[in-house]
């Protein structure tokens, strides 16, 4: 029998169980099985606490070394930054910094702008409906990404495929072998680039290349691990940020017009798009490296420990009225972590959802879905949460004939 947090009711609304489990309380067992417990942790404050907890470790290399696997999953996406620890994960994260403080992003504006505005010309072309996901929500942030690493865009729908399948639920063999062909990927663009030097350009793959090159401070491995990471993670938790912003919008009459006329609250509303619809509604994988007590619960060494942004996010102990879109609430959401692994993009993420509900609510005032809510379907994937497809439609411009 499926487990209920891998069921299609689950996909398409994981609130109501996260909900029941977080009653039970804030931090739940939800499996047992020969390597020890895993534990879902649903509360706000028990959530915060275990993403910045030094004993719930990421590395996975670590954790997987002597069990058994039937998986084949390339090295260089089972062990990219996010499965480290300190040191190693403090100086990988060091070389990448860079390119997401707030004045590096800031200098992007004009460029997601540009693109923003040329995929909605594209959709206005095209008639009087769409689907938002395909043509709006996944190529801006790829787009955006692309251009900052430096990948070729004829290569880019590939790695789109490649890195939506990283993440179907319930299918190992696809997993694996979406793993080995984006690292693959990966690993030829930087050769190419290399090979390239000083002419390959001004994008942060060339950057990484130097600082591996020059002061070896990044090994080949460490390198194109980076890569990887930077590319999925650059655009898929972006994609379902506009996505499911995007929906929540749809869907609040009131707050479109608001938003409409006072384009300086989307910011604001952003942010609580965020907390009301996670990207992420489980983080990525923990371990107790040693025991340690967490919401009441008894932790053992080698349990695993799940963070859910999603659950922690409508605690009404932190949100009070939770399962509501109120922007202008205090922030504390957790949909880009907390602690050492604080997403490095959030800054990038924030600019290209301003941008895109900034650009959507004024190209199209009176865009609506083309289906009831309850029928939109939602990918399939245990760490995100985001729709595989958004059907609109908008009153065409009259035009003379």
């Amino acid at each position: 029998m499926s487990h209920p947090m891998e069921s299609p009711e689950f996909f398409r609304d994981p609130y109501p169980l996260l909900a029941a489990l977080r009653e039970r309380g804030p931090v739940q067992q939800v499996r047992s099985g020969p390597h020890g417990a895993t534990w879902l942790v649903t509360g706000w404050a028990e959530a915060r606490t275990a993403l910045a907890e030094p004993r719930l470790s990421k590395d996975t290399t670590r954790y997987f070394a002597d069990k058994p696997s039937q998986r084949n999953l390339a090295p260089a996406v089972s062990a990219t930054m996010l499965a480290t620890d300190p040191p190693d994960h403090t100086r990988l994260r060091r070389l990448a910094v860079k390119a997401f403080t707030p004045a590096a992003v800031a200098r992007l504006e004009p460029r997601v702008v540009h693109i923003a505005d040329g995929l909605l010309d594209r959709m206005a072309e095209g008639g009087d409906a769409a689907d938002l996901v395909e043509d709006f929500a996944v190529p801006l942030p790829i787009e955006v990404i692309g251009d900052l690493l430096g990948v070729p865009r004829e290569d880019r729908p590939a790695l789109r495929r490649w890195s939506n399948d990283l993440f179907a639920a319930g299918a190992p063999d696809t997993i694996d072998a979406a793993s080995h062909a984006i690292s693959d990927y990966m690993t030829e663009l930087i050769a190419k680039k290399r090979a390239a030097g000083s002419t390959a350009g001004t994008d942060l793959l060339t950057d990484l290349i130097a600082a591996r090159d020059e002061g070896d401070r990044l090994s080949e491995f460490e390198l194109v691990s980076l890569a990887v990471l930077l590319v999925v993670a650059g655009h898929e938790t972006t994609t379902n940020l506009i996505g499911n912003g995007a929906l929540a919008l749809l869907q609040d009459d009131a707050l479109r017009t608001r938003l409409r006329q006072d384009p300086a609250l989307i910011p604001d509303a952003v942010e609580e798009l965020l907390r009301y619809d996670s990207p992420i509604t489980t983080a990525t994988f923990r371990y107790a490296a040693e025991p340690l007590t967490l919401g009441g619960a008894e932790i053992a060494a080698g349990d695993v420990v799940l963070v859910s942004p999603g659950a922690a996010n409508r605690d009404p102990a932190r949100f009070p009225d939770p399962d509501t879109v109120t922007p202008g609430r205090s922030a504390g959401h957790l949909s880009f972590g907390h602690g050492p692994h604080h997403c490095l993009g959030a800054p990038l993420a924030r600019l290209e959802a301003r941008i895109a509900f900034r650009a959507l609510l004024t190209r199209f005032p009176d865009l609506r879905p083309a289906v009831p809510p309850g029928e939109l379907p939602w990918r399939h994937t245990r760490l995100m949460r985001g729709l595989a497809h958004l059907p609109v439609t908008w009153s065409a411009p009259v035009t003379d004939g």
